[in-house]
């Protein structure tokens, strides 16, 4: 029995001395560890892919409507949407 608790005690003085802080603030659980910047760039990435440019989205608009496709073959996909979206008025 008293050979337990040496041991017991031991162990606790061995994880005191060993660990800086047994009981971690959730915060500051992971600030050893370094992000790493290839999984950051692939992340910045995915999010260019979310946000589209605005002609991007013009340009999809306007693949969308044939009409509108067949003239931005001849005039560019710019004046097409101008031709077919630009006198739209929004809310």
């Amino acid at each position: 029995m008293r050979s337990l608790i040496v041991l017991t005690l031991l162990a606790f003085l061995m994880m005191v001395a060993t660990c800086y802080d047994p009981f971690l603030n959730r915060r500051r659980a992971n600030d050893f560890i370094q992000p790493d910047t290839r999984l950051e760039g692939m992340s910045q990435e995915r999010i260019r892919e979310r946000m589209k440019a605005p002609q991007e989205r013009q340009r999809e608009m306007c693949e969308d409507y044939y009409p509108c496709e067949l003239y931005a073959y001849r005039h560019g996909y710019a004046a097409a949407y101008r031709h077919y979206f630009g006198r739209r008025r929004t809310k």
